[in-house]
């Protein structure tokens, strides 16, 4: 018998790796907090399950994020670091959704973005996450230029995203969006403190029967501070309970 150790073996990085591998080289260099905040929608619950056609978690707080941003200007601000330090406010919310994929086997979480969320009504944004989840990979564009850009040589990916991250913020807001959303919460687990590029990364977790969550906003530190990241969090749970519930109850009447 060999007293040899068995050895692994390499794997081929696949274009999914490669390119989740550049955005957190870009992210890491953001000097992120979290916060989180718990939060109770039991009527909010209630009329979404009496909502037809019932919109999915994501796009009910996607569209409360937007409403936020409206009042919170922080939220589509962005830091422009070349070719001095600036900070860029955008118009309007644009929000990059993350999404798992198949691609060439394997699963690879992609982005995809919704332009202005807070001025969409329910339905529409949820036909949008439809058909960027069911459409084949190659018939989304948004997709297709994630992957070209996955295939590039690690140097020009490098100097691309930081083209479109550090030098103009209009491009950078049209292009990656004014802040990230993603959820594990269907799966029963809350994020901690996940990377973004971005401004901010707006999660949220498993929903109770009761209609409590949990909120957390990672904010970049150069651009707001905590306490305007706490009266963001605040103020969503009012908009949940108030613009929102109000659209969700819009929709239960028109299906009665």
């Amino acid at each position: 018998m060999s007293s040899e150790s068995p050895r692994g073996k390499i794997i081929p990085m696949h274009i999914g790796r490669r390119l989740v591998a550049e955005l957190m080289h870009h992210a890491r260099k953001v000097p992120s907090l979290p916060l989180a905040r718990t939060c109770h929608i039991p009527q909010v619950v209630a009329a979404r399950a009496e909502a037809s056609p019932v919109p999915s978690w994501t796009a009910i707080f996607m569209k409360a994020y937007g409403l936020v941003g409206q009042h919170i200007p922080e939220l589509r601000r962005a830091w422009i670091p070349f070719p001095y330090p600036r900070i860029y406010e955008h118009p309007i919310s644009e929000c990059g959704v993350l999404m798992e994929r198949e691609v060439q086997g394997e699963p690879v979480v992609l982005g995809v973005k919704i332009r202005g969320p807070e001025l969409t009504p329910l339905p529409q944004i949820d036909a949008h996450l439809k058909d960027f989840r069911e459409s084949p990979v190659e018939k989304v564009s948004a997709f297709r230029q994630l992957l070209r850009l996955a295939r590039l040589p690690w140097p020009l990916r490098r100097w691309f995203l930081w083209r479109v991250l550090a030098l103009c913020g209009y491009r950078r807001a049209r292009r990656m969006g004014t802040f990230v959303l993603s959820s594990l919460g269907n799966y029963g687990v809350e994020q901690m403190h996940p990377l973004t590029a971005l401004t901010t990364y707006f999660t949220f977790g498993p929903i109770s029967p009761d209609g409590q969550v949990t909120l957390k906003v990672i904010y970049d530190h150069r651009v707001m501070d905590g306490r305007t990241v706490a009266r963001v969090l605040v103020r969503l749970e009012e908009v949940l309970n108030g613009a929102i519930l109000h659209e969700l109850r819009g929709l239960a009447r028109r299906a009665a």
